[in-house]
């Protein structure tokens, strides 16, 4: 894949710091998706990348399953990851996993470099709606379809700017799994069920905590 150059990416990468899809994964949510892959495959002797790292609240339960997690983002948000821009460039090593919850409007250009550099599978949370769209099923669905859609039962609350245990939210998420995304197969449809009361563990929440 070469340097995506289009307009329209452009445009969004040169976007402030603050206008940016700034939506902290709670950790339970990982987890949820490594129970289930864990369940597949082992996962303790495998490589993982998370290319859009933010704060690092996906990093931490990654490491708690993967043998190595490699983790940065294109800006600083203090938690000590180098910067880089996951999209630009050439691509990087490959790694067993690529997991991430990708920025909204660049979720397509992240799973695409994503199964370019990936040898076992790419998991990425997005929003469900995230699988409508006639242009998407057109240039990314009808072309490359996810091993799995894995549609959470219960609400993974999100908030702009930061991780809290507490509030609601009217949007719902769902992991996409490509397992060996180099075999074409058939798409399943599971569903998550209720675990955030039990996968929660102390301390995932730092700056609730702290006050």
């Amino acid at each position: 894949m070469g340097q995506n150059t289009s307009s329209a990416v452009m445009q969004q990468r040169s976007e402030p710091h603050s206008s940016l899809d700034d939506f902290p994964t709670p950790p339970w949510a990982t987890r949820a998706l490594c129970e289930w892959m864990g369940r597949r495959v082992v996962l303790a002797g495998m490589t993982c990348r998370e290319p859009a790292a933010n704060r690092g609240h996906m990093v931490k339960p990654l490491r708690e399953y993967f043998k190595a997690v490699e983790a940065a983002d294109m800006h600083d948000y203090g938690a000590g990851f180098p910067q880089n821009d996951y999209l630009f460039g050439s691509n990087p090593d490959p790694v067993d996993w690529t997991i991430t919850n990708p920025p909204f409007r660049l979720a397509e250009q992240f799973i695409e470099r994503a199964l370019e550099t990936s040898h076992r599978g790419v998991a990425m949370i997005v929003r469900s709606a995230f699988l409508e769209g006639i242009g998407r099923y057109d240039r990314l669905f009808s072309v490359t379809p996810p091993t799995g859609v894995l549609q959470f039962s219960e609400r993974v609350v999100m908030h702009k700017g930061k991780l809290s245990a507490k509030g609601s939210t009217a949007t719902a998420y769902c992991w996409l799994v490509w397992d060996n995304p180099h075999i074409p197969t058939d798409t399943r449809f599971q569903w998550i069920a209720p675990c955030r009361k039990r996968l929660e563990k102390p301390g995932d929440y730092p700056e609730e905590t702290a006050t």
